[in-house]
């Protein structure tokens, strides 16, 4: 068995697209997965699996949630170990967390061929790119320049409206309840 992490995008946000993270558990247990565990309420979720292949997991489990809460919202599939190496290569050493300063983790849905390099930034220097690892991007928001929507635009041009980003904090909590 293999430890997944799901990363939905969009749900529970402003009254749109709900998902009771209570549901999603019973639906992903109904789906055969073991050991699921919700964290949040914004669609983080831990589960072990047989399956392989990451896309087919995000096609079977996106195709449930439509069925079931009527509504497509992407899903991002990653192995666990992944995430935990992310962690573990601590790509914000060096970066000052100050007053206005956020540091995310966004999740590609797929790799693209013409990765952002890293470092680089946009062109108000309110979202610099840290580290990119294999579906992976790391960045730095400065929110004294703008305001996380506008700056997240800056990602969406590059890899796809797919995407969904956490925060560090989320991810690392993340990382605290996996099971290894």
């Amino acid at each position: 068995m293999i430890t997944y992490v799901i990363f939905l995008r969009g749900i529970n946000v402003g009254g749109h697209h709900k998902v009771p993270m209570a549901q999603l558990r019973h639906e992903m247990e109904q789906m055969g997965f073991t050991e699921v565990s919700t964290l949040l309420n914004s669609g983080n979720v831990i589960f072990r699996a047989q399956e392989e292949d990451e896309e087919k997991l995000s096609i079977v489990i996106s195709s449930r949630i439509a069925d079931v809460f009527g509504f497509e919202i992407p899903v991002t599939t990653i192995k666990a170990d992944r995430i935990l190496k992310l962690t573990k290569a601590d790509p914000f050493k060096g970066e000052a967390l100050k007053e206005g300063i956020k540091f995310y983790v966004t999740f590609l849905k797929e790799e693209k061929e013409d990765m952002i390099p890293s470092p680089s930034e946009n062109e108000d220097a309110s979202i610099k790119i840290i580290f990119v690892a294999k579906g992976m991007v790391c960045s730095v928001l400065d929110l004294n320049k703008s305001k996380t929507p506008k700056a997240m635009e800056f990602l969406e041009k590059i890899y796809g409206k797919e995407i969904t980003t956490r925060n560090w904090n989320t991810v690392m909590k993340v990382v605290n309840k996996l099971n290894f």
